[in-house]
């Protein structure tokens, strides 16, 4: 068996969409009744809460009640809708591109996983998306509890996939601390610049598309070649 090959899904997969996120919590401000700025506000300042705790409903009750905000469970539920048609696009937005990169992959024997610091938007919508078929095994940090960079979910994710975590590939952008968490579990890792050039003080191999990775993977001799 090719060894495994573990993804980040953000600014790795597919793009962050930063900006629409932060256009669509200002949207739901709206319709529970607080000022967007500060909803948006609290939503990046809950970034970790939301990751590992709340759901969406929870979320949105939880943030409108500190802003002084008593939302029906009218208006949080139309809020959510609203949140879960955001992570069901962001999802639908992957590349043929990228698709092909993973099918690639995949007929060249390399198990597929992902790990995600994600909340439930994403990990909700994911068994629908056209990312998930081509996957083996997918972690949501929302589901288990955990977040990069903590050792325990690059294990679990080894696990799952019934190998050690030297075994395997990581390929993330950087966020969170995640390449270094990779590393840390003995994971060889690929940093990725093709959405965003997050962790530019990362000292080992750089892709800067994903199309590259199925060849340099089918020559073990580049895999540990330093960056530029």
């Amino acid at each position: 068996m090719s060894r495994p090959v573990i993804f980040d899904l953000f600014h790795t997969l597919i793009h962050g969409a930063d900006e629409e996120r932060d256009r669509v919590v200002g949207e739901m401000a709206v319709m529970v009744g607080v000022a967007p700025a500060e909803l948006v506000a609290a939503y990046h300042a809950t970034w970790r809460d939301r990751l590992v705790r709340w759901d969406v409903e929870e979320t949105i009750r939880i943030l409108a009640g500190r802003l002084g905000g008593t939302p029906t469970a009218a208006q949080v539920a139309r809020a959510g809708q609203h949140r879960r048609a955001l992570g069901r696009r962001v999802l639908e937005s992957v590349s043929t591109a990228t698709l092909d990169v993973l099918d690639a992959l995949c007929a060249n024997g390399h198990p597929l996983a992902l790990i995600s610091n994600a909340t439930s938007d994403t990990s909700e919508p994911w068994p629908q998306s056209p990312l998930a078929r081509r996957f083996d095994v997918a972690i949501f940090s929302c589901d288990v509890g955990l977040a990069k960079p903590d050792p325990a979910i690059y294990h679990l994710a080894a696990e799952r996939l019934g190998v050690e975590p030297a075994e395997c590939f990581f390929v993330g952008d950087g966020s969170d601390g995640e390449l270094p968490g990779a590393a840390a579990v003995g994971m060889t890792v690929f940093r990725t610049t093709e959405h965003n050039d997050t962790d530019p003080s990362w000292g080992g191999p750089v892709i800067h598309t994903l199309g590259e990775l199925p060849a340099i993977l089918r020559e073990p001799s580049k895999v540990m070649e330093p960056a530029e």
